[in-house]
């Protein structure tokens, strides 16, 4: 008496019914199109402005910036503080002597988006300096104010929400 042979589960499929195929098919497939839209949305954001808002001078791997005017803040023990109301930004002198029938020069500097950086020129008031216009406080800004001409400088950070910001030298030794 001879067996007879089950051919049921040999039976030969399809490839494309088969998992195994899908997955070594698959996952190359995957990975190929993740780095083809890594590629295209690093290209269109390489356009994009340095988010440093300092000249900087690249002699080969170093950067170097110039720290003249910080330490001229820095020497003229200059701080101040810098308020938004609404409508208005205004700048109070905290400590140092600073010429108070001169304007001055507020740079604001979104952290990630260049294009939402502004410069802002106060005039001088009996308190300290003015501008009448309004600033979005939804997010943080990098400060930096100084004279026209350039010869100081004090830096801060402008926190999301917050109504004050404390701008002192970049060279400032933590008090």
């Amino acid at each position: 008496m001879q067996r007879e042979r089950s051919t049921k589960g040999t039976e030969r499929r399809p490839a494309w019914r088969e998992p195994m195929v899908w997955l070594v098919a698959a996952l190359p497939a995957a990975s190929v199109a993740a780095a083809i839209t890594l590629l295209v949305l690093a290209e269109r954001s390489s356009g994009t402005d340095d988010l440093v808002a300092d000249p900087v001078q690249r002699t080969a791997q170093m950067q170097v910036v110039d720290l003249g005017p910080d330490a001229m803040a820095q020497k003229l023990n200059l701080r101040a503080l810098v308020r938004s109301a609404p409508g208005v930004i205004d700048v109070v002198p905290l400590e140092g002597t600073f010429d108070r029938n001169a304007a001055l020069t507020l740079a604001l500097h979104h952290p990630t988006r260049a294009d939402l950086d502004r410069t802002v020129s106060l005039a001088p008031t009996a308190t300290g300096w003015q501008n009448d216009q309004p600033l979005d406080l939804s997010h943080d800004w990098n400060v930096q104010l100084g004279a026209p001409d350039g010869h100081w400088r004090l830096r801060g950070r402008w926190s999301a929400g917050q109504h004050t910001a404390l701008l002192r030298p970049a060279l400032d030794t933590v008090r």
